[in-house]
């Protein structure tokens, strides 16, 4: 089954998800991060058998975190991508790291 995490996020200037950061999980590593638009990004959580989850970076532990399942939701305005609503800020998209200042 196809897994991938999703480090960071681009936003636009109202402080909307535009891009997200995508690695590919293989058997030997995990890919360097893919600028990806909204739209792919909801195609592959909703491609058949794809696992999506967020990757959190640890302070504490100085490495990657698995953290929630990403699902596709259904909103007013359309697709968009959501991880699981538990509360804990730092594992929602909205929150990973900010590509923005990184890579444009």
């Amino acid at each position: 089954m196809p897994t991938f995490r999703i480090s960071g996020v681009w936003k636009n200037s109202s402080n909307v998800i535009t891009n997200y950061a995508v690695h590919s999980v293989h058997a030997d590593g995990i890919t360097r991060a893919a600028k990806t638009t909204k739209y792919q990004a909801i195609a592959l959580v909703e491609g058949d058998g794809n696992v999506v989850t967020t990757w959190i970076w640890n302070y504490s532990t100085m490495g990657w975190t698995i953290g929630e399942k990403v699902n596709v939701v259904n909103g007013q305005n359309g697709k968009y991508l959501r991880s699981n609503p538990d509360n804990q800020k730092t594992d929602n998209l909205g929150h990973l790291i900010d590509f923005d200042w990184i890579a444009p």
